[in-house]
């Protein structure tokens, strides 16, 4: 039916089993958080839906139970890095990405959607976004992205990758329509950039040109102190 994969096998177990992992190994400075309660805020942001017209606004019960504190100066906002952030962030130790985060973490990976007619998941197939904007995932990580920046202070880091096809500062994409607008201007004392290439990549893009210049000056225009820094050793 649909061109996307279709939700990720045994999620239930997966993400309840995550949230506690979380709690109790992960993070456990969080916290006492209800994980079967947090599933099913979760589930019912999407069920019982018609699969293309899921809102962010559809999580917030499910993020208002899973939110918690992000430590100034950690947060590591990124784009075309994932594997990268996630080793450097080293599970919230070194800097708390949004995958870091317990409602980051719960679905990273993951793919879900239900149907229309009826209360079960649905495990053949799911809308992409070029399908539907409006889909189960992609609305979840735009209320999760919306929340991370919202959250976020201190010294903001942003972690690029100068080898991407397209420029290292996707627009649109998720943080420059997401995050940016997002994040608390009185809370944030510096953003830092770091342009990084992949490892024998080509270098497309780097500090001063291309789409990170366009990114320098958004955020300075906005009033934000910029620093930026190309393949840091």
């Amino acid at each position: 039916k649909w061109k996307g994969e279709g939700t990720t096998q045994n999620l239930e177990s997966i993400v309840i089993g995550r949230c506690y992992e979380y709690i109790r190994i992960v993070n456990p400075a969080v916290g006492e958080k209800n994980c079967s309660e947090i599933w099913e805020a979760f589930k019912n942001a999407f069920i019982n839906k018609d699969p293309c017209s899921i809102l962010p606004e559809d999580y917030e019960l499910f993020i208002n139970l899973s939110l918690h504190a992000i430590p100034p100066n950690k947060s590591l906002f990124w784009e075309n890095n994932q594997l990268l952030v996630n080793s450097f962030a080293d599970r919230g130790h070194r800097y708390m990405s949004l995958a870091d985060t317990l409602f980051g973490f719960f679905g990273d990976f993951l793919n879900w959607c239900g149907q229309a007619d009826g209360t079960g998941l649905d495990y053949e197939s799911c809308p992409t976004t070029e399908e539907c904007e409006n889909n189960a995932v992609e609305s979840f990580w735009r209320m999760a992205s919306i929340t991370y920046a919202q959250h976020s202070s201190g010294v903001i880091h942003v972690l690029l990758n100068g080898s991407a096809v397209g420029g290292a500062y996707p627009d649109p994409g998720f943080f420059a329509d997401y995050e940016i607008p997002n994040l608390q201007k009185e809370k944030i004392s510096k953003i830092v950039i770091w342009v990084v290439d992949d490892i024998k990549g080509p270098d497309i893009d780097s500090c001063g040109t291309h789409t990170v210049q366009v990114l320098e000056n958004r955020l300075k225009t906005l009033g934000y102190e910029v620093t930026c820094t190309d393949n840091d050793k």
